[in-house]
């Protein structure tokens, strides 16, 4: 019984130590053949920090060139400045007898331009006060002799009453007029 389990012993080592015979051929093997460098992938490039030197000077100012003569910036400055007048005020208006008036509101310069079928003219503010606001100009709705009143009303500038009148001022127009 001796025998055999001796001869089972060395069968083990005989078969171990040609394993690891194989394996340190196979690692022999590998490492004399020419191997390539893996290529760089992009996650690789991502997960690299670059080393910038960073300066202590201030980074030195571009200079801009702008073309003044360019159209295209005078009409944007032309735009801009309308934008910002948020001091005018445009308002519809349907009057009895039968007539149309647009009148824009120059808050800044107590003043209304008021356009209508028979001409346009521009009136001043005369009074103060805001309920009603009153404006007049001597010159009649065709911009002739005469003159034009203009008369509105509640918060909103909601009704508005026109009188005009033109050489002969004795005949006088009244249009009652309220907001569209």
């Amino acid at each position: 019984m001796g025998e055999r389990y001796e001869f089972r012993i060395i069968k083990k080592l005989r078969t171990s130590v040609a394993l690891t015979g194989l394996l340190a051929g196979a690692l022999t093997i590998s490492a004399c053949q020419q191997q390539s460098e893996p290529e760089s992938s992009m996650e690789d490039g991502v997960n690299a920090e670059e080393s910038v030197p960073m300066s202590a000077e201030p980074a030195e100012p571009s200079d801009v060139v702008v073309n003044t003569e360019d159209a295209s910036l005078n009409e944007v400055e032309g735009d801009t400045v309308a934008s910002v007048n948020s001091g005018v005020t445009q308002v519809s208006y349907l009057c009895s007898p039968e007539l149309k008036v647009e009148a824009t509101y120059k808050e800044d310069a107590n003043q209304v331009v008021v356009a209508t079928d028979m001409g346009t003219v521009t009136l001043n503010q005369t009074n103060e006060g805001s309920n009603p606001e009153v404006f007049e100009v001597a010159t009649g709705l065709d911009g002739g002799q005469g003159f034009t009143q203009w008369r509105v009303a509640h918060e909103e500038r909601e009704t508005g009453v026109m009188r005009t009148a033109g050489e002969d001022e004795s005949t006088v127009n009244t249009f009652e007029c309220n907001k569209v």
